[in-house]
């Protein structure tokens, strides 16, 4: 864990010193100044553009076209947000003051396969509730843990004691649909205690250039076993297109690890590490600045397929069930 965390740090910094180490024409805060320099940060740091195949270049010829000397702020924002959704990435921001422009059609699209109020009768209100996760023992001796955000901080001391009371379980269920993402410390942290080995889980690379593929080589990302409790039996994890950025990672960290199952929708994506650039007006435009991969070095941006796909069924919805956790409970009963 915390060699993971060091290493974090020290990619940010190594980001750092290449994104300063690159001489930029900073344009004028004018509309064009504006549209040239968004254009610019982006041809420069993101990661994705010949993954995703996008003619950068092209990008630029159709969207300069909708800038005038006399266009307005929202008017501006606009086009430039627009232009960055052509990019198809959920870390890809642009903030001012008033707005701010996002791409969420990688779950929007999609169905939900989930459903809060079916979600909260499994809990009922004698759960427990430490540092963000939610959980409880279901009445076929099930431990249902539901973990709704990374950015709530766990602990160890936390997942040990969640461990210790769920210790009389026949298997858990992780359900960490819905979840946005948060802080990818957390994601490890809690995959941790469940690996009695160090396991390799994923690579990540960083740009050393301008240009879109001038990439370092790939660095190799290990899980370490935590000190604490470490779960033995079967788990599954539910994911749905919501799975996102830091529960991505969470994901991708556990379908290494041999006694967990990924059950339900593919995942959203967000494999690539974020960084934020200033324009000259003072927005603020966050960006995939490195690009991470699993451990056979395949691309996680566009999400992680689970091995067992079950959806929600009306039929369930309409009784109050929930068809993934049933789907789940069944399979560690057997």
């Amino acid at each position: 864990m915390k060699k993971r965390f060091l290493y974090i740090i020290l990619l940010i910094a190594l980001i750092l010193v290449c994104g300063s180490c690159v001489s930029e024409k900073q344009y004028s805060d004018t509309p064009e100044g504006n549209f040239e320099q968004l254009w610019k940060i982006m041809d420069q740091k993101y990661c994705f553009f010949d993954y995703k195949k996008i003619d950068w270049d092209s990008v630029h010829n159709v969207y300069s076209k909708y800038i005038t000397s006399d266009m307005d702020d929202n008017a501006l924002f606009e086009v430039l947000g627009n232009m960055l959704g052509t990019l198809k990435d959920g870390h890809v921001n642009l903030y001012s003051t008033g707005n701010t422009a996002r791409y969420w059609s990688w779950y929007e699209n999609y169905p939900e396969n989930f459903d809060e109020n079916i979600k909260d009768r499994y809990l009922g209100t004698d759960y427990h509730m430490a540092g963000g996760i939610k959980y409880k023992i279901l009445s076929d001796n099930i431990g249902y843990i539901y973990y709704g955000d990374f950015s709530e901080s766990v602990s160890n001391g936390i997942i040990n004691d969640m461990l210790s009371y769920l210790a009389i379980c026949n298997g858990i269920i992780i359900d960490v649909r819905n979840n946005g993402g948060g802080l990818m410390t957390n994601s490890s942290t809690l995959a941790s205690h469940f690996t009695d080995k160090k396991v390799l889980t994923s690579y990540v690379r960083h740009k050393t250039g301008t240009g879109h593929n001038d990439f370092s080589k790939p660095y190799a990302i290990y899980l370490d076993p935590s000190d604490g409790i470490r779960w033995q039996k079967k788990v599954i994890v539910l994911t749905n297109r919501h799975c996102f950025s830091a529960t991505n990672d969470f994901v991708n960290n556990m379908h290494c690890l041999p006694s967990v199952t990924i059950l339900g929708d593919k995942t959203g994506g967000g494999g690539g590490m974020p960084f934020t650039s200033e324009l000259p007006n003072g927005w603020a435009v966050r960006y995939s600045a490195s690009p991470y991969y699993d451990k056979d070095m395949n691309q996680i941006e566009f999400g992680i397929d689970p091995d067992i796909y079950v959806s929600l069924s009306t039929e369930d919805v309409s009784q109050g069930k929930d068809t993934l956790i049933e789907t789940a409970r069944n399979l560690l009963n057997k």
